[in-house]
């Protein structure tokens, strides 16, 4: 029993030194920066200063009362969610037809292949292939508006607003509608087959199958698809920048979270103590928000549910 003991000891022993690696690299790598960022918060550092020194919470006060940051929140929200309601809705829509055993749709692991490949691409390249395609005034799409007669001058997309938001979430939707569509695919296709025939045997129609089958047996998927959506839409940055001008287009209006704080950072006056306190905020954010979300689809909403029903 005590060699044993020995042995079991030493082996535990061993298992340390694979792990220091990674302990390592993430002390030096994540969780220093995050350490940093909190004391760089609250300081004074901007432009060529050398010194620094610790300010309070003066940033932060300064970042609840900023219009152009609140803008910018509005913005990343605006475009997130002009992004993630058609991904899910249409990658569950596709997800339902092509592991469908009634269709038996043809070539459905090309379909899958085609609608992942977007998300391959870097997000830097597919900005700049926008941006030349809806380019003024000789870029494709004008040139298909003035072939087709519906417009008589070449539209310039970049003087407009809403027409950026709208191109930036449609690329959002384009780069990660495929990766929704295979986790939905593979969510539908781990649902027992018995359940579906015992609902056919009650006399349920596909509809009612998809909606009360379906759906359901998939929230904590579409529930993990909507945290990293909106964990990945806070942190939106590379599209709208190139983009637009790098600083969110006519009046701001695509200036999302992560564009402000570069803005503030690396251009202009270089406030480095303000853009961690921006850092600060959108983290602050993306957990209140998770959190609420958590909230929303955990069991106490069930349980509302329920009693709702009951009545």
């Amino acid at each position: 029993m005590a060699t044993k003991k020995i042995v079991s000891d030493r082996i535990n022993k061993k298992g340390y030194y694979f792990i220091i690696p990674f302990v390592l690299v993430y002390l030096l790598f994540n969780f220093w920066p995050t350490i940093y960022t909190f004391i760089l918060s609250v300081g004074d550092l901007k432009g060529l200063k050398k010194s620094f020194k610790i300010i309070g919470f003066g940033n932060f006060v300064r970042l609840v009362t900023d219009k152009y940051f609140w803008g910018s929140v509005a913005n990343t929200f605006i475009i997130w969610g002009l992004n993630f309601a058609p991904q899910l809705g249409i990658a569950l829509l596709l997800a339902v037809w092509f592991t469908d055993v009634k269709l038996r749709l043809k070539g459905t692991g090309l379909f899958r292949a085609v609608f992942y490949m977007p998300n391959l691409l870097t997000a830097a390249s597919v900005a700049l292939l926008f941006k030349s395609l809806f380019g003024y005034p000789v870029g494709p799409a004008n040139q298909m508006l003035l072939g087709f007669g519906l417009v008589e001058k070449a539209y310039q997309f970049d003087r407009n607003g809403w027409a950026l938001r709208f191109i930036i979430a449609f690329i959002q939707w384009w780069m990660w509608c495929g990766q929704t569509l295979i986790l939905l695919m593979a969510g539908i296709t781990s649902i027992s087959p018995s359940l579906y025939e015992s609902a056919t045997i009650d006399g349920a129609n596909d509809w009612q199958c998809t909606w009360k089958i379906t759906v359901p047996l998939l929230r904590p998927i579409m529930f993990f698809l909507l945290i990293t959506s909106m964990v990945g839409g806070m942190q939106m940055f590379d599209i709208p920048f190139l983009l637009t001008d790098m600083r969110g287009g006519v009046n701001f209006m695509c200036r999302t979270m992560a564009v402000y704080l570069y803005n503030i950072g690396f251009q202009g006056t270089n406030q480095y103590s303000y853009a961690a306190a921006i850092a600060i905020g959108m983290f602050i954010i993306t957990v209140v928000l998770s959190r609420v979300i958590n909230w929303l689809t955990s069991d106490h909403s069930r349980v509302k549910h329920a009693v709702e029903e009951a009545k």
